[in-house]
């Protein structure tokens, strides 16, 4: 739900890695649901019911076709009331995928009527957009023109946010700035701590506490409405979840006369807010920023209620299921879990680590997980601890004790 005691007069959508195909895909459905959410919930909105704007932070495309880009004009002609919200688009590395960075140019101004870099002011709020010069970098000419931009944005009030898109995140700031964030603007971005920077690339959740960071400037992941991506490496899966094309997550942004930000993760598929609120109350000044890495200071830890069970069964002579309830937390959600499987004499045998699937709206109340190639008639013990964002531990733990057959 939107703050109802937040009076805005400024709103607008940010979506990105769209990935609409020349075939019929699902990203179109949900991309049009987007649009339709996003002015019910302006419209439902007792103290503003506009939406100004609607921000497209590049890979809209799968690989820039024609027929790509003619499919997104669509969907934008039969949702957006163009009298009332302005549209902003950048293109990256898809984009440019099939007939390279000229081509993916023109055909964003002849079918989409959009200039790759564009500086718009909206309701006395500047929006500064980029695209990168080829894949997803920023040559010289680039940073030019964000620096010149930036400037001119600044001179006219300091203390207001400037809005700032580009596709790839800026390494080592949001989650999914380790394996897809580059770092060619942030000494330009260093110089405005009134930044509130959005960039996508990654499909990591933004629902994910560390998707918002502030450090010299605010940044915000803008997640996808195609696949989950995760940048963690520990993981059993990989960095791909399973059920990765469960995804479809947008930010809805509101700023107001004194020039406070808030930032709402909404998810597409179940049509509702997550419940975080990201809250900026005075952007220029980087004393002020809360979203910092003091959170890995946090003394809240995840734990397992006094009646949590972990169940084992279809044991056989070489394997075994166990299932778990998911674990509490008073702050954010569980992150994941590491599970550790030893043997009789108290060696590891395998040790292992899950995501509890906090990146869906409706979480599973209980995680699994099936051991195999295991030894015949073999005792083992099976632990589980919950973990959290901010390397905070579970210290209660889920045990079991287990023979296979």
């Amino acid at each position: 739900m939107l703050d109802k005691n937040f009076n805005p007069s400024l709103r607008f959508m940010v979506v990105s890695d769209i990935h609409i195909k020349d075939e019929e895909c699902i990203e179109e459905q949900r991309f049009a649901s987007a649009l339709k959410y996003a002015y019910s919930i302006a419209q439902s909105s007792e103290n503003y019911k506009k939406l100004d704007a609607i921000v497209i932070v590049g890979d809209f495309a799968n690989s820039g076709t024609e027929i790509q880009m003619q499919k997104v004009r669509n969907i934008l002609d039969a949702g957006v009331d163009y009298d009332e919200t302005q549209i902003i688009s950048s293109f990256a590395s898809h984009e440019t995928n099939s007939d390279g960075t000229e081509v993916a140019t023109e055909r964003m101004k002849r079918i989409l009527g959009q200039d790759p870099d564009q500086h718009k002011v909206i309701n006395g709020f500047h929006f500064v957009s980029i695209s990168p010069s080829r894949s997803c970098n920023y040559d010289d000419g680039k940073k030019a023109w964000m620096a010149r931009e930036l400037a001119s944005a600044a001179k006219d009030n300091r203390a207001k946010p400037i809005f700032v898109f580009q596709h790839p995140h800026n390494t080592n700031t949001v989650y999914g700035s380790i394996l897809w964030g580059e770092d060619e603007l942030i000494t330009t971005y260093m110089n405005y701590p009134q930044i509130i920077h959005f960039s996508g690339h990654s499909h990591a959740p933004i629902n994910d506490p560390r998707s918002i960071h502030q450090q010299h400037f605010t940044s915000l992941g803008t997640g996808t409405l195609s696949y989950f991506e995760m940048d963690e490496f520990d993981k059993i899966t990989g960095s791909i979840p399973d059920n990765k094309e469960n995804a479809a997550q947008m930010l809805i942004v509101e700023a107001d006369a004194d020039n406070r930000v808030r930032v709402y993760p909404f998810d597409v598929l179940t049509g509702h807010f997550f419940p975080q609120v990201r809250k900026i109350d005075t952007p220029s000044d980087i004393s002020s920023f809360i979203y910092t890495a003091e959170r890995y200071k946090t003394k809240v830890v995840p734990y397992f209620a006094d009646d949590s069970k972990l169940t084992v069964s279809d044991v056989t002579d070489t394997s075994f299921k166990i299932e778990f309830d998911q674990a509490r937390i008073d702050e954010d959600y569980v992150d994941c879990y590491d599970i550790v499987l030893k043997n009789a004499d108290g060696f590891v045998i395998r040790h292992l680590s899950i995501w509890s699937e906090y990146y869906f709206y409706d979480m599973p109340e209980k995680r699994s997980y099936v051991f195999t190639d295991l030894e015949p008639k073999t005792k083992y013990t099976v632990t589980v601890k919950a973990c959290g964002f901010w390397n905070n531990i579970s210290e209660n733990s889920l045990d079991a004790d287990i023979k296979t057959l």
